[in-house]
């Protein structure tokens, strides 16, 4: 008689009580039931006060009181039946939009992450910039001398090397570097004046050394392609064979003085016959 005594009371209790009863039973709040079902807190609250009314449609309320009932031990198709039945004609005003809450608040990424990544953003944007600005400075274009063409002369004997500038002669003339073939060159004031070329030089460009600059260098893999001028004397290519070469001076009295150590030994005088 106990127990149907019990029966009749549970049957008398409402679909909500009965919930909130045996959540209380196992020991679970709110927010365990929310957090094993998915549900907002706030519906949960509704349906323990049965304030279905304040619950999205009739389908919303079922399937909610199933996945309540079933967390905290109860037959959750019954309670769906059941709820049904009950709502056929209790359900009085027309359901309105519902905005849910975040299933899992943790799974959203906090707005100071999301700003932190924007300014990385920018960062990288601004330095690929400066990156580039670099290079273009750089790899200016080679300031071109169009000089007039030799004079053709008729050859009056065996082809013999250009007499050698002397290296006090020419100090302080123009310098200029005419290239034959394709050529990567870097050439720079060692005196602080900074990157004065880089880049390649197209077969017939010329490249003319600032008078201003104080420690011209050059450095590049085929010196044999790069004709000197200085003056109006062709005093040939900065090295005979191909070659890196690097830190050559190329002020005026630096190159002759070069070229003179690299130039091979006068012919000797032939003696005439007696």
């Amino acid at each position: 008689m106990a127990e149907e005594a019990h029966d009749d009371q549970y049957q008398a209790a409402s679909i909500g009580e009965r919930l909130q009863r045996a959540r209380e039973a196992k020991g679970l709040a709110l927010e365990d039931v929310a957090s094993q079902t998915r549900i907002p807190i706030r519906h949960l609250q509704h349906i323990e006060r049965e304030e279905w009314d304040a619950l999205p449609a009739v389908t919303y309320c079922i399937g909610f009181v199933r996945s309540y009932a079933n967390v905290v031990g109860l037959d959750g198709a019954e309670l769906g039946r059941e709820l049904r039945e009950r709502l056929g004609g209790l359900r009085t005003r027309p359901p309105t939009a519902e905005y849910y809450e975040p299933a899992d608040p943790a799974r959203v990424p906090p707005r100071s992450l999301a700003l932190i990544a924007a300014v990385l953003l920018v960062v990288l944007v601004v330095a690929y910039l400066i990156w580039r600005s670099s290079l273009d400075a750089e790899d200016q274009p080679a300031a071109t001398v169009n000089l007039p063409p030799p004079e053709a002369q008729a050859p009056t004997g065996p082809a013999q090397a250009a007499p050698s500038a002397q290296p006090q002669a020419v100090a302080g003339q123009a310098v200029i570097l005419a290239a034959t073939e394709e050529v990567w060159v870097r050439i720079e004031d060692q005196a602080g004046g900074g990157t004065l070329f880089q880049g390649i030089m197209a077969p017939g460009q010329r490249f003319q050394v600032p008078p201003t600059a104080q420690q011209p260098v050059i450095r590049t893999g085929r010196p044999n392609v790069l004709r000197v001028t200085i003056g109006n004397r062709d005093i040939g290519p900065i090295e005979p064979v191909e070659r890196t070469v690097a830190d050559v001076s190329l002020r005026a009295q630096d190159l002759a003085a070069r070229m003179q150590q690299a130039a091979p030994p006068p012919l000797p005088t032939p003696i005439p016959p007696q």
